[in-house]
């Protein structure tokens, strides 16, 4: 048993458990003086989480290191002028679906949804470049324009952003996918609720690299399980020495005291002896209780043993003195059983036998009296699952075209989400592929008629031209994605009829909608005031600025918008009146008192809307007497 502590808090452990909860990946370990290793911080990983630069350190300490690390550190933390904007004409139901399409690189939108879905998501799937030597994977290096890139790799797509082959032939074959994988994976992090999960799809090549950066971002305590899928493939043919017939999944959680993974196995029907402990001997008082039952009345009556002196009837049944008034009653001890004259113990406790008295079944045989539970329900989540590739599925929605590679099976997925979602939760794949992460949802919606709600993130990267994508006519990974997600949504509700979310919003990530002078107006010199009248992009609309007025105040993107003329001027509104914007030139005061008549919670204009300062100190005025709770801004 725990000893006592007998001292005063130790505040500096406190201050580590503090730290790990905001930074696990700087949590290490030390020797005392006493050669007992403890947790420390690293000191200069800290150090690295709160600078934009790179920190050098030549500390020896258990680690996982390589050449890059840092670097990642300093991408993950370094923000960017980048927002999300709005593509109707490729969405579904637009206006009123909850589901989520980006369209871009998966970092830079990692970081732009930091304060919408910031521990908001439930499940996160991603089924990465497994570092092959075949597969492309990202390198983050924004310094490099596209010219320098495409005469290094070749491998550049239509938005710029920069992809290469990681083959062997690399020096740093294991170290640039770290160092991809690592700035992500701190990112979406933030992302995961307090209950949530992450489920990492990975082969041979980089299991053992993906679980250590896991236990450094997550924390090692966060580890749940490495699920095996035992995909059934079969590789033949000389050089091959063992056949690789499964992949893995890592599943780890935010928190281990609150993630709890939904028990979906049904468990067949059987009765268990209450008393049939995992151990022999009373290891805690409230599990020696005894369970007095009346063989008339068939009542039973649990009661605790607080008086430990103990006294025979005449028929010589061990009883205590407490207890004699339930023996004349009629009623007859039941115990777990006795060994070396002392008791075993109950596989439930007390307060638990009371809570669950409803599901205790005795059994009377041969004048004496079992105790036992009806276990029943569903068994916890299995490690070792079996699904092949999703191949034939994709190929069945496609009139039999290839037009994606080994893409996961839907089932799995179904099961995966399964275990780790709630019936509303926001589920997370910015690796998506094929959009498989979506077609699942969407099924599993259907099957238990859930509302969960996907975000798909996918780079638009080119299909070769000799593909069988490209011959069918679609010419980047997104297009796929975008058309296996109509395609499902067609089928699921033909065969099921089900009153689900169909629809899907799409976004692509591009540059910021404001001009360069709105982030740094100190370098404008007098001469050019005149060239910039506006500081928003001329090529921008309307709903261009009001999603990145959501994304700059928090907002989910999947929340309801709507737009209403007001004296002629257009206003949008977001989620009823969580957010008012009207991006028009010479706003009336009449528009301006309509707006705060709707007592929004925030309200953003135009700065060029206002002629001038006395304009402004009147749109304030008109606030305060209507909505003095508005928060107001202006772009």
């Amino acid at each position: 048993m725990d000893k006592l502590k007998m001292q005063s808090v130790n505040i500096t452990h406190e201050n580590i458990e503090k730290i790990a909860k905001l930074f696990p990946n700087v949590i290490t370990e030390s020797k005392d003086e006493n050669g007992i290793l403890k947790k420390v911080v690293d000191f200069d990983l800290l150090k690295q989480e709160l600078s934009n630069e790179i920190v050098e350190s030549e500390k020896e300490r258990y680690q996982l290191t390589w050449p890059g690390k840092k670097e990642a550190i300093v991408t993950a933390n370094t923000p960017i002028n980048k927002t999300l904007r709005p593509v109707k004409d490729d969405s579904a139901d637009w206006d009123k679906t909850q589901n989520i399409y980006i369209e871009g690189d998966n970092l830079e939108v990692l970081k732009i949804l930091q304060e919408n879905y910031l521990n908001k998501v439930k499940c996160i799937y991603i089924d990465p470049p497994y570092n092959t030597g075949n597969d492309f994977i990202y390198k983050d290096n924004f310094s490099q324009d596209k010219d320098e890139y495409h005469e290094e790799s070749g491998q550049i797509d239509e938005n710029g952003n920069r992809l290469f082959q990681n083959n062997e032939s690399n020096g740093r074959f294991h170290s640039d996918w770290l160092t991809m994988m690592y700035s992500r994976l701190k990112l979406a992090r933030n992302l995961l609720s307090e209950d949530g999960a992450i489920l990492i799809s990975i082969d041979d090549n980089e299991l053992e690299n993906l679980k250590k950066i896991c236990n450094e971002i997550f924390g090692e305590e966060n580890f749940v399980a490495t699920i095996i899928n035992t995909t059934g493939a079969s590789q033949n043919g000389e050089g091959v020495k063992f056949q690789k017939n499964y992949e893995a999944c890592l599943v780890y959680c935010k928190l281990q005291d609150t993630f709890l993974p939904n028990k979906i196995d049904k468990a067949a029907d059987n009765l268990r002896s209450l008393a049939d402990a995992p151990t022999a001997l009373i290891t805690r008082p409230d599990m020696g209780y005894s369970v007095y039952y009346n063989f008339k009345t068939k009542d039973f009556i649990p009661v605790k043993d607080y008086d430990k002196s103990k006294i025979y009837l005449n028929d010589e049944k061990l009883v205590y003195k407490n207890d004699v008034k339930l023996i004349e009653k009629g009623y007859v001890p039941i115990r777990p059983g006795i060994k070396s004259n002392q008791l075993h113990r109950w596989r439930w406790g007390f307060d638990t036998f009371n809570e669950r008295k409803s599901e205790i079944i005795i059994k009377e045989e041969k004048n004496k009296c079992g105790i036992y539970f009806k276990q029943s329900g569903y068994n916890p989540p299995k490690n070792i699952i079996n699904y092949t590739v999703g191949t034939s599925e994709l190929k069945s929605l496609f009139n039999d075209n290839r037009i994606f590679d080994f893409p996961k099976n839907v089932n799995m997925l179904k099961y995966l989400i399964n275990i780790c979602s709630g019936l509303d939760s926001f589920i997370l794949d910015f690796f998506s592929g094929s959009a498989t992460t979506a077609h699942a949802v969407m099924q599993l919606n259907a099957e238990d008629g859930g509302n969960r709600k996907y975000i798909m993130v996918q780079l638009p990267e080119k299909c070769s031209e000799d593909s069988e994508a490209y011959k069918a006519g679609y010419k980047t990974i997104c297009e796929i994605g975008k058309e296996r997600i109509r395609r499902a949504a067609k089928k699921i509700k033909e065969e099921t009829n089900a009153d689900i979310d169909y629809g899907f919003r799409v976004f692509k990530t591009d540059s910021s909608n404001m001009k360069d002078v709105y982030y740094s107006p100190e370098h404008l010199k007098q001469n050019e005031l005149e060239l910039f009248e506006s500081n928003i992009k001329d090529d921008r609309s309307a709903e261009d600025l009001l999603i990145q007025v959501m994304l700059d105040f928090g907002l989910e993107l999947s929340l309801p918008m709507a737009t209403r003329k007001i004296s002629g001027k257009t206003v949008h509104f977001v989620a009823g009146n969580s957010l008012a914007a009207c991006f028009e030139e010479k706003i009336s005061e009449a528009v301006i008192k309509a707006v705060a008549q709707e007592k929004p919670l925030r309200v953003v204009f135009r700065d060029s809307s206002f002629e001038s300062d006395d304009s402004r100190i009147n749109v304030e005025e008109i606030f305060k007497m209507f909505s003095p709770a508005t928060e107001i801004k202006v772009i």
